[in-house]
């Protein structure tokens, strides 16, 4: 039977306290984080790794001196492998892009598995240059080296993706349910990366993506009966001196404080906890709801291994398979873009 290798990117993380500052250097040192010339870029990456050290590894200390999203990572590559078993010879190969296993170490892995065909599955739902479109392309030079010859299909996005919406809906759902045993009315922040406003004017689809994946989970919560739900789109992570794309997260915790209302916090752009969720999220905006009189602060998991999630990530790879090129899809709309033509920086015409 055929053999079939998915190959599952995400950013990578420290796995001990003295990787942050290479983790950090390997991140500011890609040229779809920092789009300087090589030497200045090299340059840069040291001293913001350097600055940021200090600050990063107190960041690792409050999880336990690592980020667990190589770890989580396995875990949805098993639970995919379970779900395609009927296809043959499945691998899934977790392949991260600022810490281990990097890019040249899973295609050699891969190339030893000899597999008939290759899907390139990011485990970041929306598109973005500085994520998916950075890891497919280190990818296909990896892959190049490795002399990989498997016909090779690439999932662009997923952003409305019926699996995806509907692991998204089950948790936030009993979330909201919770909140209402606080008696205040509630407001659910939909809660995502944030970018500078420059890559999203290059023509970056990842903040009309997030919008859309947030329009699904809250037309979802309303076949729920959730209706008349009072939720917003938000951006968190915000770095440097850069105008970045808003409203921030903060500020509308901060908002919902003077209003009086509840808060749900739903991660819709982090399929897996890190420190952004469990730093960022858990402890950081639990204090700042606190501060800001927010009467009740509940925060929904990633959506990890849900069982919708997992079962639409085989979809995905199912579709890819079916796809008579190697042109990259969306795969919410098979032959058509799912967002508008002036966010190019994709690359994917279809």
């Amino acid at each position: 039977m055929a053999r079939t290798a998915v190959i599952l990117f995400n950013l990578g993380g420290p796995d001990n306290l003295d990787a942050v500052k290479p983790f950090l250097r390997n991140l500011f040192s890609d040229p779809a984080i920092i789009a300087s010339p090589s030497p200045v870029r090299w340059l840069l990456s040291r001293l913001i790794s350097m600055r940021r050290a200090r600050h990063a590894r107190a960041i690792y200390e409050k999880i336990g001196g690592s980020s667990p999203i190589r770890l989580q990572t396995e875990k949805q590559a098993r639970a995919l492998e379970v779900a395609l078993a009927d296809l043959g010879e499945v691998k899934a190969f977790p392949c991260m892009r600022y810490w281990y296993p990097f890019s040249d170490q899973v295609a050699g892995v891969v190339a030893e598995f000899d597999p008939d065909h290759v899907v390139l599955l990011p485990l970041y739902p929306q598109f973005s240059t500085t994520t998916s479109g950075s890891s497919i392309a280190d990818w296909r030079r990896a892959a190049r080296e490795a002399g990989l010859q498997a016909a090779e299909r690439t999932v662009c996005c997923y952003a409305q993706d019926a699996g995806f919406i509907a692991a998204q809906v089950e948790l936030i759902a009993p979330m909201l349910e919770a909140a209402k045993e606080n008696g205040a009315p509630i407001r659910l922040l939909l809660s995502a990366h944030g970018l500078p406003k420059k890559v999203i004017a290059r023509g970056d689809p990842y903040q009309c993506q997030v919008e859309q994946t947030c329009a699904a989970v809250a037309a979802g919560l309303e076949k729920k009966g959730f209706s008349d739900l009072d939720w917003s789109v938000c951006y968190q992570s915000r770095v440097g001196p850069l105008e970045w794309i808003g409203p921030a997260t903060e500020d509308e915790i901060t908002q919902a404080g003077a209003d009086g209302k509840a808060v749900v916090l739903a991660p819709v752009a982090f399929v897996s906890e890190h420190s952004e969720t469990l730093v960022e999220l858990d402890i950081d905006y639990r204090h700042l709801a606190k501060d800001a009189g927010v009467p009740y602060y509940g925060r929904v998991p990633a959506v990890g291994t849900q069982t919708e999630f997992i079962d639409g990530l085989a979809m995905i790879t199912r579709k890819a398979l079916s796809w008579s090129d190697e042109a990259g899809r969306c795969a919410d709309r098979d032959a058509k873009r799912c967002c508008p033509y002036e966010f190019i920086a994709c690359g994917y015409e279809a």
